[in-house]
């Protein structure tokens, strides 16, 4: 049975396993602090691939970033982690196959193939943490553009200059349903030392004040769903990340699918959360072994 090592690389830690082909963890899913050096990255690989490389049959690596559609380099600035990342040369980490996958397409792969839109042809998995990724699934293949950049959610989701984005640009659609998104409703709403944690402990407590910045956010978040749903006519929408466990999805359901112009959508919490990357890297590494 072919096995891969697999990583998922973030800006705070580096979590890696080996996955089975039945898409099962073999061992303990490890997990260090991300270097604050891209050569001490890539001197983390090197070494923990070493120690494991008379096991496994390649090595899958989820990273933040867009990667080219030959999976073996990232085209993007990936600013949350150090400099020259996105210049490191990650075949010369192993004579094994390596492939490289975005974060996100990486997990939407992964809730295609054995979570929450398996049994689907076209889905759409929307990541909602500080920022917001993307996975789309059309035709039962992952949607990825002439350079693999497809899928990116930064577009335009207001006009009136009201939220910076960490893109550069004004009022991109993560500035408005992102967990950061919550934090600057809560600040509208609440007060201007209030955070989405606030807003979550006030929803428990009945807090009007957070209970009015939360159904900003999730009327945002509604809106966002309609116009995915009519750009990409899915079957089922899945919702990851650390926002995702709060939205009411009966409610986003029932109001999402009153008001797109395509077929009716489910609204869909994932299976899969923080080891979604690693299993979605590695199912796309064993498809092409």
């Amino acid at each position: 049975m072919k096995k891969i090592l697999a990583f998922d690389i973030g800006g705070t830690k580096i979590a890696y396993a080996i996955i089975d082909e039945n898409g099962n963890f073999t061992n303990e899913i490890i997990k260090v602090t991300t270097p604050k050096t891209s050569a001490g990255i890539y001197d983390l690989l090197e070494t923990v691939i070493k120690g494991l490389e008379d096991r496994i049959d390649g090595i899958a690596i989820a990273t933040a970033g867009a990667i080219n559609n030959e999976n073996n380099k990232i085209i993007s600035h990936v600013g949350n982690l150090p400099e020259k990342y996105n210049e490191l040369d990650f075949l010369s980490l192993s004579t094994k196959p390596i492939l490289l996958e975005n974060d996100a397409n990486a997990a939407g792969w992964a809730e295609f193939k054995m979570g929450a839109a398996k049994g689907t042809k076209n889905a759409v998995i929307l990541t909602l943490g500080t920022g917001v990724g993307s996975g789309i699934i059309v035709d039962g293949k992952l949607l990825k553009g002439k350079s693999g950049s497809a899928g990116e959610m930064h577009v335009r989701f207001g006009f009136g200059q009201e939220r910076k984005c960490t893109c550069g640009l004004w009022d991109c659609l993560e500035t408005y349903v992102s967990g950061n998104a919550l934090t600057t409703d809560a600040k509208l709403y609440m007060s201007t030392d209030a955070t989405s944690y606030d807003v979550i402990r006030g929803l428990k407590d009945n807090n009007q004040k957070a209970q009015a910045a939360f159904e900003h956010w999730q009327s945002c978040l509604e809106n966002a769903l309609v116009m995915v749903g009519n750009l990409f006519d899915p079957e089922v929408i899945v919702l990851s990340g650390s926002m995702a466990q709060f939205v009411e999805y009966e409610k986003l359901n029932n109001q999402v699918n009153k008001d797109i112009l395509t077929q009716p959508l489910v609204l869909k919490l994932a299976k899969f959360e923080n080891n979604a990357g690693m299993l979605g890297a590695a199912l796309l590494l064993l498809e092409k072994l």
